[in-house]
């Protein structure tokens, strides 16, 4: 990823909005989230989005596990696969376990340091297409912190986008805190209207040299005129007004539908170390897994 640049989900703004919600801890600067295990008196800790951590990191991190009474700390860096191992990243991987994604292992980042021209260049040819049929549809795109536009987010939410991509999102009230807690901050909300009607609509984090593309909500109707490819077009270009220097598309996975629409922006697509558990009750963990695998395999069931 980038060097130095810090996450969003490692801010000092996501701690404040998930302080709001469970406990939080920092280690070395790092921010973990502990999450009660329901109906027990354990915890289980998460790291969302962080550094790769040291040696000195996960023995630390296991100490305060022992406090917070866990079963286990799930580890997920944001930091990019090094073509060979590093001592470091070996080292971790023999003291780790391999841990459940939380969030998809590639990404796609758009590079904004670019001039426009340049990166319409960089585009699939079906990006650019898409585009020009939004704006001769009359598509309008417009920034908004109006709480109607983003009821009108969270209906496109889950009404459409969930269901259609069977995506398993917090729900209403989580998103309406967060918002509450980040807008003007980090969050700032984008839609896309056609004929004076709300049918996409972004939420993107900025933060550091980045935007991110956090949320994205679309209508089941009006497809044909190709809002969503519009409005992520003039949030790039609201980016690069913003002096940020890269958009993390924030999720690929291959042949699934949402990675082919990031894929027509042309960026890079890159792929993270991935997710590690530091199990704290080695026989508590191992039952937390198989519990957890059978979970997902309902989840996907039902769903």
């Amino acid at each position: 990823m980038k060097p130095g640049n810090e996450h969003p989900l490692q801010s000092t703004y996501w701690e404040e909005f998930r302080s709001k919600r469970q406990p939080v801890s920092r280690v070395n600067g790092t921010l973990v989230v502990w999450t009660k295990v329901a109906y027990t008196p354990w915890s289980f800790g998460y790291v969302p989005m962080g550094p790769l951590p040291t040696s000195e990191d996960v023995e630390m991190l296991a100490v305060l596990g022992r406090e917070k009474n866990a079963i286990g700390i799930r580890i997920e860096p944001n930091v990019k696969q090094p073509e060979s191992l590093t001592p470091q990243f070996s080292v971790l991987n023999k003291s780790l376990r391999l841990g459940r994604n939380l969030f998809k292992k590639k990404t796609i980042i758009l590079d904004l340091t670019k001039s426009e021209e340049d990166i319409l260049k960089g585009m699939h040819p079906k990006g650019r297409y898409n585009i020009k049929v939004a704006e001769k549809h009359g598509v309008v795109v417009r920034s908004s912190q109006r709480g109607e536009d983003f009821e009108k987010f969270l209906d496109l939410m889950f009404g459409g986008t969930a269901k259609r991509q069977k995506i398993y999102a917090h729900g209403k009230n989580y998103h309406r805190q967060l918002w509450e807690s980040l807008k003007n901050k980090m969050a700032y909300l984008f839609v896309a209207e056609y004929e004076g009607e709300i049918i996409t609509a972004d939420l993107i984090f900025k933060h550091g040299e980045g935007i991110y593309y956090a949320y994205g909500a679309s209508a089941l109707e009006h497809k044909e005129v190709m809002a969503p490819t519009l409005l992520l077009w003039e949030i790039a270009k609201w980016g690069k007004t913003q002096k940020c220097k890269f958009f993390d598309l924030w999720g690929a996975e291959d042949g699934k539908g949402f990675s082919r629409f990031k894929e027509q922006f042309g960026g890079e697509i890159v792929e993270l170390v991935g997710s590690y558990d530091l199990p704290i009750n080695s026989w508590l963990y191992t039952l937390f897994r198989v519990v957890e695998e059978i979970r997902w395999k309902i989840l996907r069931i039902i769903k």
